[in-house]
Formats: structure tokens, C-alpha cells, sequence
């Protein structure tokens, strides 16, 4: 696995985009600011493009067979969330919910402490089922979108939830990049992991050769 100057080049100029560096002065001051000379820069892009040739290289062909195994993990909702602290509240919240006598954006504007997601609504965004607790992702994903859920009990407190929509997952080449980065950190900690276990060992031999010839002599 090789890295060409094509592909330095591109890399750099991805990199210097992200941050915003638009002028060679710009540049210049990111990497005085991050205490970077040139040289060192590069090997940093080169590091990267590296990585990702090796992470596409062992897992580019698992991608599929690790989707399908946790599809469920994939699934998603958007959903919005109100959290109190009683239950009685909650569940009188629900009922009113459900007998069209308040909205959930009126129990949001009601209940929700925090400006921006009072304006929102209560609005959480798109979240996969592992993004939820287990105990919130169970009874989200159980619900028969749009509709309100009945109040869960947390520690974090109690959630009342209105799921707007369940999305089924699809294996987009977003997804595809971002369980091939997955699976190679996962790997990489392996790796170290065992790094440091031989490491160890190899310490505690030479460590026991040391007493052991102290002894002989």
C-alpha cells in the first residue's frame, strides 16, 4: 500500500479547506499555532491518506455482511422529546395529547427550559437506535410513527417523546465510509492493545533473566 504525490497533494488541499485556510499566510499561522513545521504536516497527510487506504483495504469487503448483522443498530427517528420531572404530569400530558386537547409543541413551549429547543419544539433531530437509551430505544422503535409515546422512566428523568418518523436504514456510501473507519478503530486498538501485552511480557521476561542471573552470580 502505497501513497502517491496525487494523492499528498489532494489530501493537503482537502485538509487546508476544512480549516479554512484559503491564503498561504493562513497556513502558515495554523501551523505555528499547532506547532507544526512543514515537513511535519505533510507526514501528518500522509499518515491520514495511509490510513484510510489500509482501513479500505481490510474492510472495504465487510462492510455489507456488518451492515445487514446490526441493520437494527442503523435504524433511525426523528422524534421530538419533552423531560420532566413527575409522572403524573407526564402521563396527564400524554392523555391530553391523545384526546386532542393540547399539542406537543404547546407542552414544549410550556415545559422545555432551554431556549433553543423550546423554539424548536422540542426537536431532537435524527437519531439511530443507538444514540438512545435502551429503555427510550425500545419503546421508539416499537411505535407506529407519527405518534406519541407513553411516558418512560429514567434516571435522567421522564421522557415524553412524540416519534414523527422511523427510517429504515440504507447502506449509502456515507454509511459504507463510516463503518469501514469503525471497524479499522476498532482493529487499530486491537493492535495496540496487543502491542502492549507483548511489550509487557517481554519487560517481565527480561526483568525475571535480570533476577535470575543476580542470583547465578
Amino acid at each position: 500500500i502505497t501513497v502517491t504525490e496525487d494523492e499528498l497533494q489532494q489530501e493537503g488541499d482537502r485538509l487546508r479547506f476544512a480549516k479554512k485556510l484559503v491564503k498561504a499566510a493562513d497556513t502558515w499561522a495554523w501551523l505555528k499555532n499547532h506547532h507544526l513545521n512543514l515537513d511535519e504536516f505533510e507526514e501528518l497527510v500522509r499518515n491520514k491518506v495511509l490510513s484510510e487506504k489500509v482501513a479500505h483495504h481490510l474492510f472495504t469487503d465487510k462492510v455489507e455482511s456488518f451492515f445487514y448483522q446490526n441493520r437494527l443498530d442503523f435504524m433511525a427517528a426523528a422524534t421530538y422529546q419533552v423531560t420532566l420531572d413527575d409522572y403524573d404530569l407526564a402521563l396527564e400530558l400524554f392523555y391530553a395529547i391523545q384526546e386532542d386537547e393540547l399539542t406537543f409543541p404547546e407542552i414544549a413551549r410550556e415545559y422545555i427550559p432551554d431556549l433553543q429547543l423550546r423554539r424548536a419544539g422540542g426537536y431532537k433531530g435524527i437519531q439511530r437506535r443507538t444514540d438512545f437509551r435502551p429503555e427510550v430505544a425500545a419503546a421508539v422503535f416499537a411505535a407506529t410513527a407519527p405518534e406519541i409515546i407513553k411516558p418512560i422512566v429514567t434516571s435522567k428523568g421522564v421522557f415524553l417523546i412524540w416519534v414523527e418518523e422511523i427510517i429504515q436504514p440504507e447502506l449509502t456510501e456515507e454509511l459504507r465510509e463510516e463503518i469501514i473507519t469503525d471497524l479499522f478503530d476498532v482493529w487499530l486498538k486491537q493492535q495496540i492493545q496487543q502491542m502492549e501485552i507483548l511489550t509487557s511480557f517481554d519487560s517481565n521476561i527480561d526483568k525475571q533473566a535480570s533476577e535470575d542471573s543476580l542470583m547465578q552470580a
